[in-house]
């Protein structure tokens, strides 16, 4: 800041008013509208919320579909001996392990966007830390057989 600049926010203040600026924010934001400041983005705790119920109701999906899934392992009994069966349990393992943490990550999610939807004013920096904590406990595993190059 230039010594001048600060000489008059010190004299405005002797005054019994400061007069402060954000970048590209008008003074007072009532002369130019909302969209003066927001820039014409808009956004609504409905939006938010809408978004937290959407991903909310998939986690009932995943459980019907986790139900179903271990309904039909009944019957294998002991997979020694069987190299089948045992494949069999091991992709059964895998997909239930998937599926449940899928159920968890939507679950996590729909809490960010709850709070996002609270408290309209959570800065953008927020919520990105937010949705990249997310990503890295819910990060997915490299598939079978390693990534394909150059296709």
């Amino acid at each position: 800041m230039a010594w001048d600049e600060w000489e008059q926010i010190k004299a405005g203040e002797g005054e019994g008013h400061v007069g402060m600026r954000l970048n590209h924010v008008p003074s007072d934001p009532g002369t130019g509208g909302p969209s003066a400041v927001t820039g014409g983005l808009q956004s609504s705790k409905k939006a938010w919320t809408t978004a937290a119920e959407g991903v909310g109701s998939l986690r009932p999906t995943l459980g019907t579909a986790l139900t179903k899934l271990e309904n039909g392992q009944t019957g294998i009994g002991s997979t020694a001996g069987c190299l089948s069966a045992a494949a069999h349990k091991d992709v059964y393992d895998s997909w239930k392990k998937y599926a449940e943490s899928v159920s968890e990550r939507c679950g996590a999610l729909q809490g960010v966007l709850d709070q996002v939807g609270r408290d309209v004013l959570t800065t953008d920096e927020g919520v990105q830390a937010e949705m990249d904590r997310l990503n890295h406990t819910y990060a997915d595993t490299d598939a079978v057989g390693g990534q394909a190059k150059g296709r």
